[in-house]
């Protein structure tokens, strides 16, 4: 016999609007937008009372969802105790999103992709600032009050020929496994034995989450603002893009020698990048660079492919609103965006996890191992 469950999405990126869970069977919902946008995708929601519980979910509103084709093939993450996430199987059919699942405990959780929530993002900034090498070096307030912090990885040895490393994650707050990577390669890089003679050749500058405005009101793709990020590289400004000036201003203090900002995929079930050829100072030095860090990256990670990815701009016709674009153009360097999937890797599949929290931390290591290989060559 179903008892009432209960449905909450008041936490840390939570999203859910409910429509009707009087019975189990038949939980009717919708993904909420972006509080201050047209965007939705991302869900995240709790369910209690639910022990031994055969659930049926539907979310009625995803034929209407920013990225609708990514539904296909795409399964529902899940978890108990918010640490170890698998998946449940879905299906989408008539516009709308479905899933079954019996709870073998009185509470469970699903979400779009394994959450980042704030007490983890707290705890990797307090690991950054308890770190030796790491400094502040900026901080901007967001339009709704939160910090964003620009990091600076360094020696104190004097070497006038270092090159300046950048990354950025999380630019669109739904996509955590950008967090996750994120966290992968800093735990690398504060681990190394090696590190130092990195920090020989190198100053790596890092923001770990562009975006806590979205992150922590469950928006897809937008800030306090209703600003995507990621097109605001062109123009930024202190009122609709502040996290966006105070990362170009530091570039342009700074200079950019490689520059990589991390993402996830909705639709595509692969690991690529995206890079620099439609900008109009594109040049064979760069092709070759990026040629080489993709055959490189495959070599250290089989989960990365360069088949699959986006289409390439034309020559001189590439968005500098994007911020792989803007960079690259800027300081004449190489400039990748990486893309990791929301659903499994298509070309090596795990049916339980698909693609997963740690497999996003893996590719931050071998990212790192490719930064430190490819630093002689840079310029």
């Amino acid at each position: 016999m179903s008892t009432t469950v209960s449905i909450a999405s008041d936490f840390d990126g939570g999203n859910i609007v409910v429509k009707d869970a009087t019975n189990p069977e038949q939980i009717s919902l919708e993904i909420r937008r972006d509080i201050a946008a047209d965007y939705f995708q991302w869900f995240y929601f709790s369910v209690s009372n639910c022990a031994n519980q055969t659930m049926g979910f539907s979310l009625d509103n995803a034929s209407k969802a920013s990225y609708a084709d990514a539904w296909e093939n795409y399964n529902v993450v899940a978890s108990y105790d918010r640490e170890n996430w698998f998946r449940v199987p879905a299906q989408y059919q008539d516009g709308q999103l479905k899933w079954q699942h019996q709870s073998e405990q009185g509470k469970v959780y699903y979400s779009y992709f394994a959450p980042y929530d704030k007490a983890r993002h707290q705890q990797l900034l307090t690991t950054i600032n308890s770190h030796k090498r790491c400094e502040q070096i900026d901080q901007c307030q967001t339009v709704d009050g939160h910090s964003v912090e620009l990091f600076k990885f360094a020696s104190s040895a004097e070497n006038t020929t270092k090159r300046n490393l950048w990354l950025i994650a999380r630019q669109h707050p739904g996509e955590t496994m950008a967090e996750w990577f994120m966290e992968g390669l800093l735990e690398k890089l504060f681990a190394m034995p090696d590190s130092e003679a990195l920090l020989m050749g190198a100053d790596i500058y890092f923001v770990v989450n562009m975006n806590p405005d979205g992150s922590w009101a469950g928006n897809l793709r937008t800030n306090g603002a209703g600003t995507d990020l990621n097109r605001a590289w062109q123009d930024p400004s202190a009122e609709a893009s502040p996290e966006v000036l105070m990362v170009r201003n530091a570039m342009d203090r700074i200079g950019v020698d490689m520059f990589l900002d991390i993402h996830g995929d909705e639709e595509l079930p692969y690991v690529f990048t995206a890079g620099c050829e439609g900008n109009p100072a594109y040049s064979l030095r760069l092709q070759e660079l990026e040629e080489r860090f993709r055959r490189r990256y495959q070599e250290i990670n089989p989960d990365f492919q360069s088949v699959y990815g986006y289409d390439k701009d034309e020559p001189g016709k590439a968005d500098l609103r994007i911020a792989c674009n803007q960079v690259g153009q800027r300081f004449d360097c190489l400039s990748f965006t990486i893309e990791m999937p929301f659903k499994d890797n298509a070309n090596i599949p795990d049916e339980k996890e698909g693609w997963s929290p740690e497999r996003s931390r893996v590719l931050g290591v071998s990212t790192l191992e490719l930064m430190a290989e490819l630093l002689p060559d840079l310029r």
